[in-house]
């Protein structure tokens, strides 16, 4: 058993695309030997490895959605036939959070968790992670991968990685400060509980010495009133992450190039489909981002469909023009808004620190570029009134008002037809008449926008939940 490549040193797309299929093609030697999941499936194609000759080969076979992982787990429980080993050759378990059904449960070899590492390394490198970073992790023990391939591959790095689970907020925060955190690593919801409960103790964020806020697990972090609310809170710019349980770690944002997602297509191919046709869309278009990775060998994942709405981007050099200076460093982050921190590389006050993976920088032109990143799921459009709309898109509209402190989305359906309840929690400061002011401004910006009628109403202060994890903001009744 053994992890299928880490080398990130490619000079070109054309070469980035011959990694990829000389690891395909390793993988599959593998995997078909012993894996019954690949086994099958390859039958049912009519196709063998030797087959596998290109990227354009891999659309032979079919797509992998979830629930066939789930329907194989649960015919061979507890773990399904998509292991290439026997169990005994496994190390570790991680699971979904079971948040739209059953969760999955995945095994990982030593190999394939140094596979995860790796990704991390490159990660943090992309981001543009310093070596002097301390990296602060708000999450309680349990068995969500990314707490832990996060915390790991920071401290693989040689980071300072603070962990925090089992603590309250007002304890986080406290340690938060103590430890002098450059990094926070958590969803984005539970970085505004943290700016709250701050906020509740006179705690000025901005001034903790935190630069950076690296969130995933949920939207948040690429929609825009969400992250401007954030990086307010914290005077940090925030960063916005993407992987999956069963895939690993495969994407990130980078600190001087904000507003999308860098996929490690060295570790992985994406493909971006048409979820009604299972066709390439063209650049520019949005689809479903379909993922093969290629490393994690002992339960990887050939063609799946991630559910992910995405934009079809184009290899992204995110320094052309930009800068002159060494591509292998970058400077401390001021304290002001995202668009006055200077770009990656650039001189600047306060002089450089050394990038934790300067090779990854090397890697920016020919990777694939998710504009707005994630930007939602390609099964949660909403219908209301003849509208199509998205819960991002309504979170979006909610959090640009100040005043809310927290929110519920509830679709209801009313005689067959669907009505929309927003429950709004006001910020302590407001009283009876800018609360009513704050429910109006919400449904009038929502007709202004949709031109249907939304319920907009407050609740009492604390009443609705706050969540560590993935928020549960939106139900269906």
């Amino acid at each position: 058993m053994s992890s299928l490549g880490m080398t990130t040193e490619v000079r070109s797309r054309s070469e980035l695309e011959r990694l990829q299929v000389a690891r395909l093609q390793a993988l599959l030697a593998e995997v078909l030997q012993r894996n019954r999941f690949w086994q099958s499936r390859f039958a049912e194609a009519g196709l063998s490895a030797t087959q596998i000759k290109s990227l354009a080969d891999l659309q032979k076979l079919p797509l992998t959605t979830k629930a066939d992982v789930l329907a194989d787990q649960a015919a061979q429980p507890p773990y399904g036939t998509n292991l290439t080993y026997d169990v005994s050759a496994y190390s570790r378990l991680h699971q979904t959070s079971g948040t739209t059904g059953a969760p999955l449960r995945w095994l990982d070899t030593p190999a394939s968790w140094d596979w995860i590492l790796q990704t991390w390394r490159q990660l943090f490198g992309l981001m543009g992670l310093r070596r002097d970073d301390r990296l602060f992790f708000p999450f309680s023990f349990g068995p969500f991968l990314g707490f832990w391939a996060g915390f790991e591959g920071a401290n693989r790095l040689g980071n300072l990685c603070i962990p925090a689970g089992g603590m309250s907020s007002p304890s986080r925060l406290a340690l938060l400060q103590e430890n002098q955190t450059t990094v926070v690593c958590c969803t984005p919801t539970y970085a505004l509980r943290l700016a709250e409960t701050a906020a509740e103790q006179n705690v000025d964020l901005t001034k903790t010495g935190v630069r950076a806020i690296l969130v995933a697990g949920e939207p948040g972090g690429n929609i825009p009133a969400t992250r401007r609310r954030i990086e307010a809170a914290w005077g940090a710019q925030v960063v916005d992450h993407w992987g999956m349980t069963e895939l690993g770690p495969l994407a990130i944002e980078s600190l001087d190039h904000p507003g999308g997602l860098y996929v490690l297509e060295t570790e992985c191919i994406a493909e971006i489909i048409d979820p009604q046709t299972c066709k390439s869309v063209s650049p520019g278009e949005e689809g479903e981002l379909v993922i093969t990775n290629l490393g994690r060998t002992g339960s990887p994942l050939i063609r799946y469909r991630t559910g992910d709405r995405v934009c079809a981007g184009v290899a992204h050099d995110v320094g052309a023009g930009s800068t002159g200076s060494d591509p292998t460093t970058t400077t401390p982050l001021p304290k002001g808004g995202r668009d006055e921190f200077p770009p990656f590389g650039r001189g600047g006050q306060g002089g450089s620190r050394d990038n934790v993976n300067p090779s990854s920088l090397q890697l920016r032109p020919h990777l694939l570029y998710l504009p707005g990143g994630i930007l939602g799921r390609v099964d949660d459009m909403l219908t209301i009134r003849g509208n199509n709309l998205y819960p991002s898109a309504l979170e979006e509209i909610v959090r640009r008002f100040d005043g809310v402190a927290e929110f519920r989305i509830e679709l209801q359906t009313v005689k067959a037809m669907q009505h929309l309840r927003i429950e709004v929690e006001p910020a302590a400061a407001l009283s009876g008449p800018a609360i009513a002011a704050l429910t109006s401004q919400i449904a009038e910006t929502i007709k202004a926008r949709w031109h249907f009628q939304a319920e907009v109403l407050a609740v009492a202060s604390g009443s609705l939940p706050r969540f560590e994890m993935k928020a549960r903001r939106f139900v269906r009744s």
